[in-house]
This record gives C-alpha cells, sequence and structure tokens, in this order.
C-alpha cells in the first residue's frame, strides 16, 4: 500500500506528465529517430546514427523545448481548458502554476544549454523556437489562419533541425514534410471545431469562432485534396518501401473522415475526427520502419 505522501507525489507526477503531454513528447522523440535512421541519414551506418551524441542533444533540447511549450500552452489556456476538457484540467491543476512557470524557465535553460554542446547555430534555433511557442501562445493563437499555420510549423520544426544536421536536401524529405504539415493542419483545424465551445466564451477567434463550421469543413475538405499531391507523390515517384500500405490506409481514413466530418454536428464527433488524425500520425511515425524492413540486419 502506498503512504499518502507516495500517493500525492504520485499524483503530482501524472499531472505534470499530463501538463507537458509525455505521451506526444515520447512519440515526437521516436519519429525524429526513426526519421534519422531512414530517411535523412539512410546511408549511415545503423550504430553511427542511434549513438551520435549530437544528434541526442538535438533531440533531448527539442523534446524539452516542446515540453515548455505545452507548460506555457496550458498556462494561457488554463480557463478555456476548464471548459473543453474538465477532466484533464482537474488533472492539470494539481500543480500550481508557480510551479509550471518555474517548471517552464528550467526546461528553456535546459534546451539551450543541450543546443550549445552541438552548435551556436543550434542556440540560436533553439532560443527563436522558444520564443516562437510562446509568441503563439500569447498571442497568435487567439487568431484565425495565423494561430493554425503557426501551430502546424511549430509541429513539424523540430525535425526541421534535425534535417540541418544531416544537410540531406533530397526531394522526397520535402515531400514527407509536406505532407505532415497537412495532417497536422487538419489536426489544428479539427481540434478547434473540438473546443469551439471554450474559444467562443473566453473570444478566441479561431477559424470556426470566425467563419463558422461549414467554412471550417470546406477547408478541411481542401486540406485532405491536397494531401493526395504528397501521397501520390510518394507512392508513385519516389521509393518508400513498404510504407506505401500506410499510405493506402491513410488515404481511405481520410476519405472515411470526410463522410464523417460533412455529418459531424457535435463535439464527440469532431472527438472522434481528432483522434482519427492523430492514429495517422501516429501510424506513419511507426510505418517509418516499413522504409526497409532489413535495416537493422543490413546496418549493424
Amino acid at each position: 500500500m502506498l503512504s499518502r505522501r507516495q500517493k500525492y507525489v504520485l499524483l503530482k507526477f501524472f499531472s505534470m506528465f499530463s501538463v507537458v503531454r509525455g505521451y506526444n513528447i515520447l512519440v515526437i522523440v521516436l519519429a525524429q529517430y526513426l526519421a534519422s535512421i531512414y530517411i535523412l541519414a539512410p546511408d549511415w551506418p545503423l550504430a553511427e546514427v542511434v549513438f551520435d551524441l549530437n544528434l541526442f542533444m538535438l533531440v533531448l533540447a527539442s523534446a524539452v523545448a516542446i515540453a515548455g511549450g505545452y507548460i506555457i500552452n496550458n498556462f494561457y489556456d488554463s480557463e478555456k481548458d476548464l471548459i473543453n476538457r474538465p477532466i484533464k484540467s482537474k488533472l492539470d491543476r494539481l500543480v500550481s502554476q508557480n510551479t509550471k512557470l518555474s517548471f517552464y524557465f528550467v526546461l528553456n535553460f535546459l534546451a539551450v544549454i543541450m543546443a550549445s554542446y552541438v552548435s551556436f547555430k543550434a542556440v540560436m534555433f533553439f532560443s527563436v523556437y522558444i520564443f516562437g511557442i510562446w509568441f503563439y501562445s500569447h498571442k497568435l493563437k487567439k487568431l484565425p489562419f495565423i494561430g493554425n499555420v503557426t501551430s502546424a510549423v511549430l509541429t513539424v520544426l523540430p525535425f526541421f533541425a534535425i534535417f540541418m544536421y544531416y544537410k540531406n536536401f533530397e526531394t522526397v524529405i520535402f515531400v514527407h514534410a509536406t505532407y505532415l504539415f497537412l495532417i497536422i493542419s487538419m489536426r489544428e483545424l479539427t481540434k478547434d471545431l473540438e473546443n469551439i465551445k471554450g474559444d467562443l466564451m473566453q473570444d478566441y477567434k479561431t477559424i470556426p469562432v470566425a467563419y463558422g463550421e461549414r467554412a471550417s469543413k470546406i477547408m478541411l475538405t481542401l486540406l485532405v485534396i491536397l494531401t493526395l499531391v504528397p501521397t501520390y507523390l510518394l507512392l508513385f515517384r519516389f521509393q518508400v518501401g513498404h510504407m506505401r500500405l500506410f499510405f493506402y490506409l491513410s488515404s481511405v481514413l481520410l476519405i472515411i473522415f470526410l463522410i464523417i466530418l460533412w455529418k459531424s454536428k457535435r463535439k464527440i464527433h469532431y472527438l472522434i475526427l481528432h483522434n482519427t488524425l492523430k492514429f495517422i500520425l501516429l501510424a506513419g511515425v511507426l510505418s517509418i520502419l516499413l522504409i526497409d524492413v532489413g535495416v537493422i540486419l543490413n546496418r549493424i
């Protein structure tokens, strides 16, 4: 049996884990390593990539900077989250706002220190990235279009740090990045539809609030159509191995997504759509392994 103090500490841990969305960070870390092994440095020996200390520091700096971003985002959205996510919000509030802010500054400082091990350019990149997250959470998030685009860009940027490290400028990488950007943009807009009640009450001028649900659905439909372009290129113009199975599956899921989207009227419907896009993103990360199923054996 756990003592009262142990239960208290455990609750605090889960609260902070919820605030920084630890599960998301773990997926991003995995995605950065898999992208490095299979896409950005496909000709490097596996051990050189996995045990590269510079790469480790860049991934770790990304993780703690993103965690800090989730904290500051949670700080500014605390009132809105009480409306949109009451259960999660109660768990998040087990840690005080002062503690969250202190942790936020510590994480940002650690991100810069880790980046300094790699290069001065890395320090500049993460300094700008940290400022960008704060500015998005404080100002840009409440603006239609600008907030959505900024959020999608900030989500993709940690991969840009790895991309610049390897200096691999092959076209296929930009096509993968375009696909990722479009799916994330769809997720952000769907999340706005899901959270429209809280956004409206807290005066967030998101696309659904400013232009209505129908306009948002039209934009999502256009994004799905645009996603067909990188999907086609990755299936028929580039070698992606067995990962093509993921792109066929994701195309089917996006068609189902559109069917449900145009029938959606309630929060639960948009939550299902949001989770569908999250599943596509997670499946996309794991399917990177399918690009070359023999890579572990061939590159050790």
